[in-house]
């Protein structure tokens, strides 16, 4: 976008997310100024300027939160999409560097560009760029990334940085002896918080939605719709709480069995307990 009048004596433009402005007149003619001057703030065009930056960040906090979303679910994207997003600076923003998975669930690449006929710009383990033109591509959660150690080590040679975090994703993987009876895991349950309100906005912080007394993910795992719950007290409770255990649903709300989680719901929900947890009241002299 380019330099807008903005009264006598002034253009406004957006630089870097923020509005600017510059003089048109005088020795500072053509010149950033380093803040907006008084006679320009209230300009029209500097409060559309302010609700276009506005739009923008929701618009690229949308497309990491839809990205993420692809990732999480592992579900096939048509390379034709990421095609037509992709000249879009913040759909490119958000899918740049994602390992991404093809034809050949074997071969793993990190997106680079994507062109107008649908194929796909990528970097393989190898270091090679190669393209290729699948009808569809997952961008696989990480707890089915094989080698996910290597990848990582190559992601951080490559100097690899995800606006989505996928490669260096903290992930757990389900143990293979579960009791078949035992539907909870107690791990990070008995996290203190002073109160109901604190540890439901940590929650929400997070992104985790708050219905009733649980904070939830709900994930795509295998084809089907499996929900994570860890307990965090009564609605209306004001004082202090401690985190309980994490269960998980099908969409009937049935518990699960732990033998019946599968890998990506697993690890969402262990993400999520933990990350509840980490944010507890430490009393002094205690370790964290």
């Amino acid at each position: 976008m380019g330099w807008l009048s903005a009264g006598e004596g002034y253009e406004v433009a957006l630089v870097e997310g923020r509005v600017a402005a510059r003089a048109t007149s005088g020795r500072s003619a053509g010149r950033q100024l380093k803040s907006l001057p008084r006679a320009v703030k209230d300009h029209p065009e500097v409060d559309r300027l302010r609700r276009f930056a506005e739009w923008l960040d929701r618009h690229a906090a949308g497309c990491v939160a839809q990205v993420d979303a692809w990732m999480v679910s592992s579900l096939p994207v048509p390379t034709g999409l990421l095609a037509r997003v992709w000249p879009d600076d913040a759909w490119q923003s958000a899918l740049r560097d994602m390992a991404v998975v093809g034809d050949d669930p074997d071969e793993v690449g990190f997106l680079r560009g994507a062109t107008e006929d649908g194929e796909l710009r990528m970097v393989n383990l190898d270091g090679e760029t190669v393209r290729l033109s699948p009808r569809t591509v997952t961008l696989p959660h990480p707890v089915l990334l094989p080698d996910l150690d290597d990848l990582r080590e190559f992601a951080a040679e490559l100097g690899i940085v995800q606006r989505v975090e996928q490669i260096h994703r903290a992930i757990w993987r389900r143990p293979e002896e579960l009791d078949p009876k035992v539907s909870e895991i107690r791990e990070f349950a008995g996290g203190s918080f002073r109160s109901r309100f604190a540890l439901a906005a940590r929650a929400s912080s997070l992104g985790y939605r708050v219905s009733g007394g649980y904070a939830t993910a709900r994930v795509r795992d295998g084809g089907h719709t499996v929900e994570a719950s860890v307990w965090i007290g009564e609605p209306y409770w004001e004082y202090s709480v401690e985190t309980g255990g994490l269960t998980w649903h099908d969409p009937d709300g049935r518990a699960l069995p732990l033998r019946e989680v599968g890998p990506v719901a697993w690890s969402e929900g262990m993400r999520m307990a933990a990350a509840l947890y980490a944010g507890r009241d430490i009393e002094e002299g205690k370790n964290a």
